[in-house]
């Protein structure tokens, strides 16, 4: 199909009717953290590719959205971390506005999650083990990209690999102080399976003090 080809009418017939599985109040853990930890396993299980591939939507300090794909690094009872340079525009907007949404979307397994709530840096003994564990080259990487500011072009980013390659040839590469990690600490959580009819199943979570409320939403 060329691009010719892609009418309104072509795009819409782009349908599939979810038929894999149900999601009901009784299948379900208590704690929406647990049901995540649980549907993660099942996507590692299926070898999907990047299950930890999340998009992050943040807004600046007029309300404007803007979302991005990364990737997450970790999820414990208190929320769930991803890495990043703090001074890009991510960051900057996290910085204002300290509030986030997530979704992973698990085609294959016709499942999606959605996450929103407050968040917040993680510490800095937490970053650095994390970067210390990090491929040499993705530590290097850290350094290298001004992540979000303009650059001339590529050769930009392939110069400054190989000074500071030479740098720190043979020595522990160092964390920049401007990257480090990020804990998302979920206000919600919901959880959608894909159903036949577009009568998809969606259970939603919702923080109530330090309990959960889960609810049933209309498709």
């Amino acid at each position: 199909m060329s691009s010719r080809d892609l009418t309104p009418a072509k795009i819409a017939d782009l349908r599939c009717d979810y038929r894999l599985q149900a999601l009901l109040e009784t299948a379900v853990e208590a704690d929406p953290i647990q049901q995540f930890q649980y549907w993660f396993s099942q996507a590692l299980q299926a070898e999907l590719p990047e299950p930890n591939a999340m998009t992050l939507a943040t807004v600046n300090t007029e309300g404007q959205p803007s979302a991005r794909m990364v990737l997450l690094k970790g999820v414990d009872p208190e929320g769930f971390v991803f890495y990043t340079n703090y001074r890009s525009r991510k960051g900057q907007e996290l910085t204002h506005r300290p509030w986030a949404a997530l979704v992973f979307w698990w085609a294959e397994l016709e499942r999606q999650v959605r996450i929103e709530g407050a968040v917040a840096q993680v510490s800095a003994q937490e970053t650095e083990s994390y970067f210390e564990s990090r491929p040499r080259g993705s530590q290097l990487g850290a350094w290298v990209s001004e992540q979000s500011q303009v650059i001339g072009d590529r050769t930009v980013l392939e110069e400054r690999l190989q000074d500071l390659e030479q740098q720190y040839q043979n020595q522990p590469i160092p964390r920049p102080l401007h990257w480090g990690g990020y804990r998302l600490r979920p206000d919600l959580i919901e959880f959608w399976q894909g159903r036949p009819n577009r009568l998809h199943d969606r259970l939603c979570y919702q923080r109530e003090g330090e309990q959960w409320c889960m609810v049933r939403l209309s498709p």
